[in-house]
Order: structure tokens, then C-alpha cells, then sequence
């Protein structure tokens, strides 16, 4: 649909090329060959996206969270895998929410990892009783904690769709047999270190949703971002309740709002999404400080 496509508002920055721009990062590509080899420019945006649509609202601040985020989980995680941060200057227009990174030939897969049943894998589960071809206990209810973390991965979609979930089959077909069980690997690795990192802070991560890509060498490398409120459900522990839906450290304010009749927007409808009261972005921005406050700096 035409009003999900983000039309390109990315800062013209010297020395860089703007190549790209997805729901909240664009990318760039040096101007002149960088010193550092073949590398891009990775900038967090403020913008904020919700139901596959990005909102025409931003939250101040955000992008500066995201990456200050990332880059503290980077460093909680290079022990399991290596990530493609790479130090090197960002133009001062973007400080604080750009990094500069290896370029990768990424994996066409949203890697995720669940030790809590809630989200599309609760809808999947209320139908079939199981999540990517994983069977489940039966009388599980929103919120519950699984017997075992598991790997349930998506397709990518372009902007403006849906992700679709996928078995591990799907993807060891797509990327081969190898390749996916390495991803499955460092994929439950990740989430088994941060769950307890964030278990360790008052902070349950539920689930969260990794990308990988190869770099030169042919090793696997952990992208993107990694961890933060837009790629993971962070909730309070000690609000920790199944069978209702837990308080997070998300977009949640966002969510609630456009689906309440104050906004007056149908989601079932082509219309774009209306513009964020100043108390639903002043509400949200304070609950991605309050991640990052809990998580990186306890």
C-alpha cells in the first residue's frame, strides 16, 4: 500500500551517500573509499512505525536510545558472536545515533527467539497449537513462560508488510541446512545471555527478533540492531502476569492509542495512521529512556 512506503527524508551528510531508508534507519555509503574498508553508515532515526505503517510522529530522542542500546548489547554479546560496528568517526549531524559498520551479505531471515508466549506466536499458537512447527503444551495463555526458549523465524518483508513466520525447514531450504542451524544456534545463544543479563535488572525479555549477515571472510555476523524496545518485548518482572497482557518497555502507548476511538483510525482500513498527541509521545519516549536507564546503566 502507497501510505506504508516511507518516502526518503534521510539528512544530506558530507562524505556520505544516502543509499537507503527502512522503517527507522537509513543508510549511507562513503562518498571516497574509507579507511576502513567497505563499510556503510547505519543512522537511527527518531521516526517510529506501528501496524506496518511508519507514523508521521516522531519520538525525540529515540534514534540516540536505540543505537546507545545496541551498541551496550553488542558488547554484552561479542563473547558469542561477532557484531558489524566498526570504530571510526560519524559525521557530527548524526552523533549519538549512527554507527559506522562492515558491510554485509545478510540472510534473508528474521531470526527470532521466544521464551514467552505473546504476539503473533500467541495467535499462531491459539490456532494450531504451535508456533513454526513447534508443538507446545497445551492451556498456555498470553504471557506464559515456554518450557524452553525456541526459535520461531520470519521472512523479511519489504516495508510497508507483514513478516510472515516460517518453520526451520523453510529457512534451511531457502539458505541451506548449515547456515540455518548455525542462525538457530546463535540465535537462542544470544537471547539465553541477554534474558539472564536482563532477569538480572528486574526485566523479563520475552522475545526478540535478531538479523545476521556473512561478512568477507565468510564469517556469520551479528547486524543491525540488537535488543532494544523496537526488536524486543522488555516487561517489568515484577508486573509479570500470564493470561493478560504484560506492561513493556515498547511502543505499547503507540499501539493502545491508534487503536482507540480517540484517534478515530480504523487499522483495517488503507487510510495512513494519524498523527501522536504530544502525552502518547512524551509517554513513549520516557519508557525507551527507562529501558536503556534500566538495562544499561544499572
Amino acid at each position: 500500500m502507497p501510505g506504508h512506503v516511507i518516502e526518503p527524508t534521510a539528512a544530506q551528510l558530507p562524505g556520505w551517500r544516502h543509499v537507503y531508508s527502512g522503517k527507522i534507519r537509513d543508510l549511507y555509503e562513503p562518498v571516497e573509499p574509507h579507511p576502513r574498508g567497505d563499510v556503510v553508515l547505519v543512522v537511527a532515526s527518531d521516526r517510529i512505525s506501528a501496524y506496518d505503517w511508519v507514523l508521521p510522529t516522531e519520538i525525540p530522542g529515540k534514534g540516540g536510545v536505540l543505537t546507545a542500546l545496541s551498541l551496550w548489547w553488542f558488547d554484552q554479546l561479542r563473547d558469542i558472536v561477532p557484531d558489524h560496528t566498526i570504530e571510526a568517526p560519524v559525521p557530527d549531524e548524526v552523533a549519538g545515533r549512527a554507527m559506522v559498520c562492515q558491510r554485509l551479505e545478510m540472510f534473508p531471515v528474521e531470526c527470532v527467539a521466544r521464551g514467552y508466549l505473546t504476539g503473533s506466536g500467541l495467535a499462531e499458537y491459539r490456532e494450531t497449537g504451535s508456533v513454526c512447527g513447534i508443538e507446545l503444551p497445551r492451556g498456555l495463555v498470553d504471557g506464559s513462560r515456554l518450557p524452553a526458549p525456541i526459535f520461531t523465524p520470519a521472512t523479511k518483508a519489504e516495508v510497508g508488510e507483514h513478516d510472515e513466520n516460517v518453520s526451520f525447514e523453510a529457512v534451511a531450504e531457502r539458505i541451506g541446512q548449515a547456515d540455518a542451524e548455525a542462525l538457530r544456534t546463535l540465535t537462542l545463544q544470544v537471547y539465553a545471555r541477554a534474558h539472564e543479563i536482563a532477569a538480572s535488572k528486574g526485566i523479563i525479555l520475552a522475545d526478540t527478533k535478531l538479523e545476521f549477515g556473512r561478512d568477507a571472510s565468510g564469517t556469520i555476523v551479528l547486524a543491525d540492531e540488537v535488543l532494544t524496545p523496537d526488536s524486543s518485548r522488555f516487561w517489568p518482572s515484577g508486573d509479570w502476569e500470564p493470561g493478560r497482557a504484560q506492561p513493556s518497555f515498547d511502543k505499547q502507548f503507540v499501539r493502545d492509542w491508534l487503536t482507540s476511538p480517540e484517534s478515530g483510525w480504523d487499522k483495517a482500513s488503507d487510510a495512513p495512521p494519524p498523527g501522536l498527541p504530544q502525552d502518547v509521545v512524551d509517554r513513549t519516549r520516557e519508557r525507551y529512556l527507562e529501558a536503556y536507564d534500566r538495562l544499561a546503566k544499572n
